[in-house]
């Protein structure tokens, strides 16, 4: 088998999925005790395919998309994100963050271009959960399971967030299942940013593509395989290696603050939900 092969086993029914997801959102929102939900929309495909598929579970009177672009944005991310919200015809709020980060820029001159995108990513979900609290709506978070699963993504940035609907997808199944539901195709095929500086792009930082990254978790992940089953696929070693220390590396940010277990039943060890939660 070829490498090429394995996207076509990555390949979903966009038709159950879409159902699966729109059902989950529904639920998840409603046993929580909301009606609206709201969602940072950056113009890219995550958002975007959040938004629809959040427009089409609550109804797009219920969906508030915010844009929350920073004076370096790109003029396209706010054209595109515009172009989903009139699309969908959800409420849309745009809040400009310059005069909100800058100070903290002013006040630490050395900041690294990481520092400086995670103060961002950070502000932003300050936005979101403010919304939330103002117009009594779930905050949706937009990170897909490749994302999540190297770790890319700021904690308690734009990884914050009361459901995930697409965390289980890959990068590659984001733009199946986003194509199916007819997210305009200026988004789809765009080269992935964060837009946190002028031609940033996610696979340059990564050092890979999405669709690299997404075969070799496939088959680490889903299927379990070792490093060298992975690399007798027909993957280079070091790439398998590469991906693979990053999954280990980044693990602290898939999960809760741990607890130091002190007694019988510890929240987060032996103490998980609720035993008479209303399903």
């Amino acid at each position: 088998m070829s490498v090429d092969q394995y996207l076509d086993q990555l390949s979903i029914n966009t038709d159950l999925a879409r159902r699966a997801l729109v059902a989950f959102i529904r639920d998840e929102t409603t046993r929580a005790g909301f009606e609206r939900a709201v969602l940072g929309l950056s113009g890219g495909i995550d958002s975007s395919l959040v938004a629809y598929l959040t427009a089409e579970a609550l109804g797009p009177e219920n969906v508030l998309g915010v844009r929350m672009p920073y004076q370096s944005s790109s003029q396209a991310s706010l054209d595109h994100a515009q172009l989903v919200i009139d699309a969908l015809g959800i409420r849309s709020l745009t809040v400009e963050i310059t005069p909100m980060v800058d100070p903290l820029f002013e006040r630490f001159p050395d900041l690294s271009a990481l520092r400086r995108g995670n103060i961002m990513a950070r502000q932003r979900m300050i936005i979101l959960f403010d919304q939330s609290a103002a117009d009594r709506a779930l905050v949706m978070g937009t990170s897909n399971k490749t994302e999540t699963l190297l770790g890319y993504s700021t904690l308690f940035g734009d990884s914050a967030a009361a459901l995930q609907p697409i965390g289980d997808l890959y990068k590659y199944q984001v733009r199946q299942l986003s194509r199916a539901l007819g997210v305009p195709a200026e988004i789809v095929d765009k080269p992935p940013s964060a837009d946190l500086w002028p031609g940033q792009t996610d696979e340059g930082e990564l050092g890979y593509t999405y669709d690299e990254a997404d075969q070799i978790l496939y088959l680490l992940i889903d299927r379990r395989y070792t490093l060298d089953e992975a690399v007798e696929a027909g993957f280079e070693r070091k790439l398998v290696e590469q991906v693979w220390r990053t999954v280990q590396r980044t693990h602290y940010k898939r999960r809760l603050p741990v607890v130091a277990k002190l007694s019988q039943r510890t929240i987060g060890h032996d103490f998980l939900y609720v035993r008479d939660w209303g399903t």
